[in-house]
């Protein structure tokens, strides 16, 4: 694992469809298969999240919508502490909006941002602890075209347009077509609509393909290095540190 620049990102994916992770024991990449790849269980997110998330970057995030299905390759992630960490919603306790952060590990938490955009995260370690990783960025690696349509305002068809498909967390949902019918959901459940899945063996991406730095626009707990990403890849998104709001002159 490195230490990542801030403000680094992504280098590029020469293909539309990137190889994935390898899987264990190999250094061949893997391509997204759903009819093979395997759901992630729940023993996987019973556990910190600072465990959790280097491991979960390789691992594909997909949610089979009423319109088809979306999938991405999960890029860029956030680790939060729970109560234990002033930058997490659990931080001040458990309220109607953060009750699933206290729930299951394995279970989606999605909320609503900014008054437009929604944000998903997979909950962490054992009932009543709140700790939880939000899903920053993805690769779009099924259901391209439905991605596309969801985000028509991005731009035209560019390389660097498809790469921006769900960079960022509001462009991961946007994309995937998450919103807040999906807080709650459990991404454990075989038969479930919104899924983690693996490649069969997989046991995480190698360190030195894994970045980590500064987490992006939080007022607090602003300098731990609890942001995990690929290094080198396209998707992922761009830093930005909090900026605090300029007093209003009377």
């Amino acid at each position: 694992m490195v230490t990542g620049s801030p403000g680094s990102g992504a280098a590029g994916r020469g293909a539309a469809v990137p190889p994935l992770a390898p899987a264990a024991g190999s250094s061949a990449p893997v391509r997204w298969e759903p009819a093979r790849w395997q759901l992630v269980p729940r023993e996987f997110f019973a556990r910190p999240s600072l465990q959790v998330a280097p491991e979960l970057l390789g691992c594909v995030l997909s949610y089979d919508a009423g319109d088809g299905r979306v999938a991405a390759e999960i890029v860029e992630v956030e680790a939060y502490n729970g109560s234990l960490d002033p930058a997490s919603h659990a931080f001040r306790g458990r309220t109607a909006r953060n009750e699933v952060m206290f729930g299951e590990p394995g279970h989606a938490y999605v909320y609503f941002t900014y008054g437009m955009h929604f944000c998903v995260n997979l909950v962490c370690q054992l009932p009543g602890d709140a700790s939880a990783l939000l899903l920053r960025a993805g690769w779009i690696v099924e259901g391209a075209e439905l991605a596309e349509a969801r985000r028509a305002p991005a731009g035209s068809g560019s390389a660097k347009r498809f790469a921006q498909l769900a960079s960022g967390p509001a462009r991961l949902c946007q994309a995937l077509g998450i919103a807040r019918a999906q807080n709650g959901a459990d991404v454990c459940d075989p038969a479930g609509e919104l899924r983690i899945m693996a490649p069969p063996g997989f046991s995480g991406l190698p360190g030195e393909r894994i970045a980590t730095g500064p987490r992006v626009g939080v007022s607090t707990a602003a300098e731990v290095p609890w942001r995990y990403w690929v290094a080198g890849d396209a998707a992922v998104s761009a830093y930005r540190a909090h900026v605090p709001r300029r007093p209003v002159d009377n």
